[in-house]
């Protein structure tokens, strides 16, 4: 085994403090760890074991902290002052997190528990510290146990103690106190405790992201869904992949099975696949695997036993495998706890767990998930239970005659509840048998299976046979649809056509439907001969003889309405519709708006509500496109409530889109968007069109949940659905990964933020114009800086450089780039040839800006630049000037200090030290920048006086800087002059036009310039 040197320890343990949580940084400390013990130098001893205890922390295996704890406290007790005041601390403060261990490891005996937070609470008093931690480390130990009333007791003194250096944070005290609440079904006052952590007013290392996950059941078990579902979406992006939250992910997989969101659940589990193992922290195994387990439970219930689940110890587990493997190793966890406590408490809980019934029967969640596969064994949905008697089945008959005739939306439904209802009433009268079978073939012909023409015959005879005349009339117009919906020949669909308008004709005048018969057999005609029309003389532009087919169907339309208006409301509202979809077609949307109203309000005053949805829903876009918002909005709001019977889930999603779409380009409505668009997203869903309507409804989801600020949200719900929406098209494409690029940078997610940038600068290489390239790839670059990436930031700024200088339109971006390529030159060191280059950009960017004004003298935009840049310009310089009297002065202490160095070392250092000296700035050369950057603060400051009153703040912070430069080269009169004049300036203006924070920040600049003096 190699022996590592004391640098490479030490440099060991920097890697290691910065490495990710996981089994990989345990084993490298614990390395570590023995190799500082091998060395024999006690204060890098102490300093690995800290460093192993806090990388067992924030993992799985917490409960392996107990040993180099206990080793750290053997060193403390030998020499107490070698202990520094920060080490002595951090012994002290993870005295709590071994309390916790220790209550948390059915191996370790109570006895020995109990012992351990005696321990501490002596400590702790001899130390001078509040009783706070140990009261709460006794409360849980003692809750565990089962010990009541000590749990009790000992939660009053830990809120009646004093906090001091050694008490958690306030946000992990809150939880603790919200979770001792829930614990005895006080899910209100939880979550009141709660309240400040999860409004992020407190925070720390892991809150919010515990609370988050925590919260879910009680504000599902108090009907707060909305909350709940927020609660998921930002807690789980928190706590993904994070070894030490597991428990933590757990609750968000069981908040899924209990929402009806079990292909939710599947997905989390399947991301933390490698953590379904046996973990070293039981505690941590019996959270992690009893939520697993609700997941699992409800798969099995729903039929799903055999689907695939995730590995575990190596070997691939179905659904029913790994309940069963991780059930009884749960419940073995919970016996240990049990028989170490001498209580049932640990199992009792665990199994009252498992027992958890569904909160909702479903609650959309917005993120695009897989749906579970179909199976053969899941159960069928509730429905209702067979008729009891004769008369209920008759009654259910009727109705479904009545919907039928209705068209209404639920008829289907009903028809299919009468056909399970059948077996039980074999009695059914031939006229029953006959709906059916003209049930089966409308079924038939919607899609368009070859032998619907049979079955409407069969049909049609049927009803003759029966005496039901217009019966049999409908089944022959059926048959002209079926016929063109196959492509037959015009002369034979016209030809049935004719056969279907005999047929209404011939019904009996007494016939109350007579005349509906025969009108729709005329508005059919209406449609089908301008089909027939089209196939006939189909478009081309050198067929002068063409047909204006949309001019003859227009005017057709209009005869039918003028001569049914008054009679049969909702034919006239159905040609009202087509009419207003003609008058689109041929361009005019004025004229198309006023029969699409129409044609909705017809139709609901005839008690048709489900017909105006379509008419309503397709006036709002164009309304919309007409920028009458107001307007379409409101028939936007009217489709929602006419849309509550129709049972088409694509038709309930678009209404819902449509609205959403709306009410977020009014810019005050995004709250009210969301709850739209999530609904759209959840109906498509249903439809099967996920990755259509689906994916726009969560795209727009993602957009107002942007504006309405809630960031993390949007990105797991845009995240979600990116792959969906990458599928539509490039420029999709790019304004996709753009706004998912901007939701990562406002998530201080600065990395996969610039990825997302280059990706949709990748995409739009090819475009002939430049500019959507150049804004990216300069996006890129502003977040590859955020991210501390120097080098790939200054490539991608030289490429949007390059872009934007293609383009010659926008100044301004290239006049950024220059200046943030001027101030990444200075990131690594300050030297003559890095601030001559920083100059260089800044002037260039100056130049720039220069010839911009000379073609617009006026633009505000380009001169508010050149101020900046001067100004900027000037703080180059300024770090110049700083750095070099920095250096200066670690110089002086070097030379002034003793040293013994042998002559080799000595010899180096002189020579290091000219080197130096030969970049230092010699008094004048300091002086010349102090007055170039004197000069150019004074030209950026009149430039914003000439811009007005936005530039204040702007101007007061050059001559903040002149002033105070002034005072650096030993003139402080002058720079007490220009605040002195500013001052005056201000005082003169009436009393509204200065702001509340000039005069008292000149007066106290003045001030300090003066005591400087």
């Amino acid at each position: 085994m190699t022996t590592l040197t004391r640098e490479e320890i030490v440099r060991g343990l920097a890697e290691n403090r910065e490495s990710p949580n996981g089994a990989v940084r345990n084993a490298h400390a614990e390395a570590l760890a023995g190799a500082a013990e091998t060395s024999g130098d006690r204060a890098l001893f102490r300093e690995a074991l800290d460093n192993l205890i806090n990388a067992y922390l924030y993992s799985s295996e917490s409960s392996n902290m107990l040993v180099p704890f206990a080793r750290l406290l053997q060193e403390y007790d030998k020499d107490p002052g070698a202990f520094s005041h920060w080490e002595a601390h951090s012994l002290f403060w993870q005295f709590k997190w071994v309390a916790t261990a220790i209550s948390d490891s059915p191996g370790i005996p109570l006895e020995s528990a109990t012992g351990w937070l005696d321990e501490m609470e002596r400590r702790y008093r001899i130390a001078g510290y509040s009783e706070r931690p140990v009261r709460e480390a006794e409360m849980w130990l003692a809750d565990a146990i089962g010990e009541d009333e000590r749990a009790e007791q000992a939660f009053r003194s830990w809120l009646a103690a004093e906090r001091d250096d050694m008490s958690d944070c306030r946000a992990c005290e809150l939880n603790g106190q919200g979770q001792y609440a829930a614990l005895h079904g006080d899910d209100v006052e939880a979550l009141e405790l709660w309240k400040p952590v999860l409004d992020g007013e407190l925070t720390c290392a892991e809150e919010p992201h515990r609370l988050l996950a925590t919260s879910l059941l009680p504000l599902l078990r108090l009907g707060r869904a909305d909350e709940a579902r927020s609660h998921h979406l930002r807690g789980y992006r928190m706590a993904r992949g994070n070894e030490s939250l597991l428990p933590s992910v757990g609750k968000h997989i069981e908040f899924c099975a209990l929402t009806g969101n079990e292909s939710r659940g599947l997905e989390i589990l399947a991301e933390h696949a490698a953590h379904v193992a046996p973990l070293a922290n039981l505690d941590d195994r019996l959270d992690f695997h009893g939520s697993i387990l609700v997941l699992l439970r409800r798969l099995r219930e729903l039929g799903h036993g055999r689907t695939p689940a995730v590995p575990y110890e190596g070997s691939p587990r179905t659904v029913d495998e790994l309940y069963e493997v991780l059930y009884a190793g749960c419940l073995d966890i919970a016996r240990q706890f049990d028989a170490r406590n001498g209580t049932t408490r640990v199992s009792d809980r665990f199994l009252t767990q498992m027992g958890r019934e569904p909160l909702l029967a479903e609650l959309p969640l917005g993120v695009r998930s897989a749906a579970l596969p179909h199976t053969a064994s899941a159960p069928a949905r509730p429905g209702p239970g067979p008729a009891g008697t004769a008369a209920a089945f008759a009654e259910l008959v009727e109705r479904a005659r009545r919907a039928r005739d209705l068209s209404h939306p639920g008829t289907d439904a009903l028809w299919a509840e009468v056909v399970a209802r059948l077996d039980a009433h074999p009695e059914a009268d031939p006229l029953l048998r006959a709906d059916l079978a003209d049930q089966q073939a409308l079924a038939a012909g919607r899609s368009g299976a070859a032998e619907a023409p049979e079955l409407l015959r069969a049909v049609r005879d049927d009803y003759r046979a029966l005496g039901l005349a217009e019966r049999a009339a409908l089944a022959e117009l059926r048959l002209a649809g079926v016929a063109a919906q196959s492509a037959a020949a015009p002369t034979e669909v016209r030809e049935l056509l004719r056969v279907a308008l005999r047929s209404a004709e011939a019904l009996d005048a007494a016939e109350p439907l007579r005349a509906r018969r025969i009108a729709l057999v005329e508005l059919w005609t209406i449609r089908m001969e301008s089909y027939l029309r089209s196939v006939e003389t189909p478009d081309t532009d050198d067929d002068h003889d063409h047909h204006d087919h949309h001019g003859e169907l227009a005017a057709e339309l209009t005869d039918f309405i003028a001569t049914h208006e008054g009679t049969l409301a909702d034919l006239v509202a159905e040609a009202e519709e087509m009419l207003g979809r003609v008058a689109l077609t041929q361009g005019d949307p004025e004229r198309a708006v006023p029969l699409l109203a129409a044609s909705a309000a017809r139709a609901a005053e005839a008690g048709r509500p489900w017909q105006a949805v379509d008419p309503l829903v397709l006036r709002a876009g164009v309304l919309m496109t007409l920028e009458r918002s107001e307007e379409a909005e409101a028939a936007a709001r009217s489709a929602l409530e006419h849309v509550a019977e129709v049972t088409d889930a694509e038709t309930q999603g678009v209404v819902r889109l449509t609205l959403a779409d709306i009410l977020l380009r009014r810019g005050d409505a995004a709250t009210e968007s969301a709850e739209h668009a999530l609904a759209a997203a959840h109906w498509f869903d249903q439809a099967a069109l996920t990755a259509d309507g689906g994916a726009h409804a969560r795209l727009l989801l993602a957009r107002a949940y942007a504006e309405d600020g809630r960031n993390a949200e949007a990105a797991e719900v845009l995240q979600s659905a990116l792959a969906d929406l990458l599928e539509h098209g490039d420029q999709q494409a790019v304004s996709v990964r753009e706004f998912l690029g901007d939701l990562l940078r406002r998530l201080n997610e600065p990395r996969p933020a610039a990825e997302q940038y280059l990706l949709a600068a990748e995409v739009t290489k090819g475009w002939e114009d430049p500019r959507p390239q150049a804004s990216l790839a300069h996006s890129a670059a502003d977040t590859l800086d955020d991210a501390g990436l120097a080098a790939e930031a200054v490539a991608a700024y030289e490429r949007a450089l390059e872009l934007h200088r293609l383009t010659g339109e926008v100044p301004v971006a290239e006049v950024r780039i220059l200046r943030s390529l001027a101030w990444l030159g200075l990131r690594e060191e300050v030297t003559v040839t890095t601030v001559s280059q920083a100059r260089k950009r800044m002037e260039e960017a100056a130049e720039v800006l220069e010839a911009a004004l000379a073609a617009d003298p006026g633009a505000a935009v380009l001169r508010s630049e050149l101020a900046q840049t001067w100004h900027q310009l000037a703080q180059v310089l300024d770090r110049h000037v700083n750095t070099n009297e920095q250096s200066d002065e670690a110089a002086d202490e070097e030379d002034g200090e003793d040293g013994d160095e042998e002559d080799g070392d000595e010899d180096q250092g002189i020579a290091d030290a000219r080197a130096e000296s030969a970049s230092r700035l010699s008094p004048a050369e300091v002086d010349g920048l102090r007055l170039k950057e004197i000069e150019l603060w004074d030209r950026a400051a009149r430039v914003y006086a000439e811009l007005g009153p936005d530039h204040l703040r702007d101007r007061f912070q050059c001559l903040n800087n002149a002033a105070w430069t002034e005072q650096e080269r030993g003139d402080a009169d002058a720079g007490a002059a220009r605040v002195s004049a500013l001052i005056d300036e201000a005082r003169a203006l009436p009393e509204d036009d200065v702001p509340d924070w000039l005069l008292p920040s000149a007066e106290r600049l003045l001030a300090q310039l003066n005591d400087r003096d």
